[in-house]
């Protein structure tokens, strides 16, 4: 077994450990490693994406769905939906150069990781639902789909925020709903790129393989790690592994600066959040400490 076949086996845990964990993130991990590793072209590099995903997605579920993390009703209907789209946009995709496709697929990234960080508005105090209205549902599964075709995305970094930002759901739920979602619509996208693509499949089925390892362990881990968390983490992963890929796009010097650049941004907001969060424990404090010194001084208790 050649080192290249090891490295892209060992990578391929952590796209099953990413769609365990996160509900998405295997086809943004998957289509990089199989371009660059396996040193798959980009159009077949997206059809054993859609396969290893599919598969990985409809095993991950499982200890989502022994948790009750899982919305039944909606994940089929948004998944039903999102099989139209996908399979549409796989078709379409034989049309579009690699390129194009692979620079879509950066750019749609990135504009999802700034709403899954930047979180949903005022969602404090609404009921979370226990299903979502079926015609947003289909609206939202057949826009989602079409993308899934198009750049071999199982979803799940568009399903997610569909689910946890407009849907309202609990970030955990989200997740265990869209690996349903994200199995039928890698499926249907598979079926579409099959028609212009041939697979590895010796290949495909050992990286398919070792990412379920991970999605079981990923799976484990979900219900044990904070809702908030989690989402945050969601969109720092995708901004690191959008520049990446979009940066491979771009001329040497311009994808160099650009990595630098998103390095520098990302840096830049942690500091800022860590300093905020200290400041807001600082005037806590003080907060707390205030009552107690005005009772000392005064003898009165206010």
């Amino acid at each position: 077994m050649s080192a290249t076949l090891l490295l892209t086996l060992g990578l391929a845990v952590l796209i099953g450990v990413s769609l365990g964990l996160l509900g998405g993130g295997g086809s943004i991990l998957a289509v990089p490693l199989l371009v660059y590793v396996a040193g798959l072209p980009a159009k077949e590099a997206i059809a054993t994406s859609l396969l290893v995903v599919g598969a990985t997605s409809a095993v991950g579920v499982l200890p989502h769905a022994r948790a009750h993390r899982v919305r039944w009703r909606t994940g089929l209907v948004f998944g039903l939906a999102g099989m139209t789209g996908a399979y549409a946009g796989g078709r379409l995709a034989a049309f579009i150069p690699a390129a194009v496709l692979l620079t879509g697929f950066a750019v749609m990234m990135l504009a999802t990781a700034v709403a899954m960080i930047r979180g949903r508005r005022n969602a404090a105090g609404r009921p979370v639902p226990h299903e979502l209205p079926a015609l947003r549902v289909i609206l939202d599964g057949i826009v989602v789909g079409l993308v899934t075709g198009l750049v071999g995305a199982g979803g799940g970094f568009l399903v997610v925020p569909a689910l946890a930002l407009l849907g309202g759901l609990p970030m955990p739920v989200a997740v265990g709903t869209s690996l349903v979602v994200i199995a039928m619509k890698s499926f249907a996208g598979l079926a579409g790129y099959l028609s212009s693509v041939s697979i590895n499949w010796g290949l495909a089925l050992a990286v398919t393989a070792a990412a379920i390892v991970g999605s079981v362990l990923g799976g484990r881990l979900a219900g044990k790690i904070p809702a908030d968390l989690l989402r945050k983490s969601f969109g720092w992963f995708v901004v690191v592994m959008g520049v990446f890929v979009l940066a491979q796009q771009l001329p040497p010097r311009i994808g160099l600066g650009l990595v630098a650049v998103g390095a520098l941004a990302a840096a830049g907001t942690v500091t800022v959040a860590v300093v905020r969060r200290q400041r807001g424990e600082h005037s806590g404090q003080q907060r707390l400490g205030r009552p107690v010194r005005e009772r000392v001084g005064t003898g009165v208790e206010r």
